[in-house]
């Protein structure tokens, strides 16, 4: 194994998305998950801007403290920087994340997590996102290993079969308590004790 794969929303940040759909219900609580989260995914592939999601959804006035607002709920597993720290040691490091462009730039800017990655793909960046094959097949290239030399770790099942069917290891982050039949962890100190040979 040369490198560990992670992903972000419920893996390195608590929250799996869910919370958004959580936030936009307290202004307008008769919208669905069906009304939100198509226009979550057009900024997910750099379609709109991360401003034109909320504009789209309704909300008025200062977009842009609207959009902080909400962004600042969202918190980092504390125990990352430990584990990223300590993984290092032993492999490349890479972040897929599904997520607009600026809301990536301003949690890894918040929570300094860049410094920790050897690669980056963002889903706004290239316009994919997972499952598609095509944004695992780009990291892989990036980091100059086969899907065989890496680990993925995601709280999503079906990202993680996208991997498998690469030829990638994978490791659930089981951050939202799903049933699930292969390897899973439920906290960065399992996964680095399942990762790190003594």
């Amino acid at each position: 194994m040369k490198a560990i794969i992670l992903d972000m929303y419920g893996v390195i940040l608590k929250d799996s998305g869910d919370g958004f759909y959580s936030f936009v219900n307290r202004t307008f609580p008769d919208l669905t998950p069906a009304d939100i989260y198509p226009i979550w995914d057009k900024a997910d592939v750099g379609e709109i801007s991360s401003l034109e999601v909320f504009k789209r959804l309704g909300f008025k006035g200062d977009l842009c403290k609207i959009e902080k607002e909400y962004l600042d709920t969202v918190e980092i597993d504390e125990s990352f920087s430990e584990f990223a720290s300590s993984i290092k040691k032993y492999y490349k490091l890479a972040l897929i994340s599904n997520d607009s462009s600026e809301w990536s730039r301003y949690f890894r800017d918040k929570y300094k997590i860049n410094d920790y990655f050897d690669v980056i793909t963002v889903s706004g960046d290239i316009k994919i996102k997972k499952p598609d094959k095509q944004i695992f097949k780009h990291t892989l290239e990036k980091l100059g290993c086969l899907a065989s030399d890496c680990t993925y770790i995601d709280d999503r099942r079906y990202n993680l079969a996208a991997a498998q069917a690469l030829g990638m290891d994978t490791i659930l982050f089981n951050s939202r308590n799903v049933e699930y039949d292969g390897k899973a962890v439920t906290n960065f100190k399992e996964l680095a004790n399942r990762l790190i040979v003594k």
